[in-house]
């Protein structure tokens, strides 16, 4: 089958003092989710999946538009801040050299979930919609850290080097997982469809 992991779009900043933040998508998310939904148009998709979170599910909206299909929700392909009272783009905290992205990447941020734990957590969410879609073609709409220990553990990398790599906003990450059990990764971090948008794509970049 084919898997696609997608990271979601641009979220709105939000900051409780209790409660779980999980914030909406900002505007500019919105718009990389609607050209994401029209660069996905051409290709058939069994099943989409998204994360329990809105950042994901509202990204997944514009993909599953016009399919047929309902919008499938699978809680372990959650963010490891997912049950943080905050969210702050990681863009504007590395930009502000903000002690809270130095916590974030050496895995100690409040609210932040143990490494191991979270990616066995989503390893397993990831391999539970591959062996219920054998020969198919399924999105899956989740997060950056998501993705990263998913390819992380493809790659035999450890499994606490949480952000070896950057995942773009709405970037697709295309995986060939065979029914034996092999995995090859196809594409990492597939974003021509905010080419020339002028919309932000990340860290370093702008369509």
């Amino acid at each position: 089958m084919e898997l696609l992991l997608i990271r979601h779009g641009l979220p709105i900043r939000r900051e409780l003092t209790e409660g779980i933040a999980d914030p909406e998508l900002a505007p500019d998310g919105r718009a990389q989710a609607a050209l994401l939904g029209e660069y996905l148009s051409g290709e058939h998709l069994d099943a989409v999946y998204a994360s329990s979170l809105k950042r994901a599910q509202q990204t997944a909206e514009p993909v599953v538009a016009g399919r047929g299909l309902e919008l499938l929700i699978e809680p372990d392909v959650a963010e490891f801040d997912k049950d943080s009272s905050e969210y702050v783009p990681v863009e504007e905290l590395k930009a502000a050299n903000d002690p809270r992205w130095k916590a974030m990447v050496a895995g100690e941020m409040e609210g932040m979930e143990d490494h191991e734990l979270f990616a066995t957590r989503t390893i397993a969410g990831v391999n539970r919609i591959i062996d219920a879609h054998r020969g198919d073609r399924v999105a899956v709409v989740c997060h950056g850290g998501v993705i990263n220990a998913y390819l992380s553990h493809l790659l035999g990398l450890e499994s606490g080097l949480r952000g070896f790599f950057y995942p773009n906003y709405t970037s697709i990450h295309r995986v060939a997982a065979a029914s034996s059990g092999e995995r090859s990764i196809v594409t990492v971090n597939e974003t021509s469809h905010l080419r020339g948008s002028g919309l932000p794509m990340g860290l370093f970049q702008k369509g």
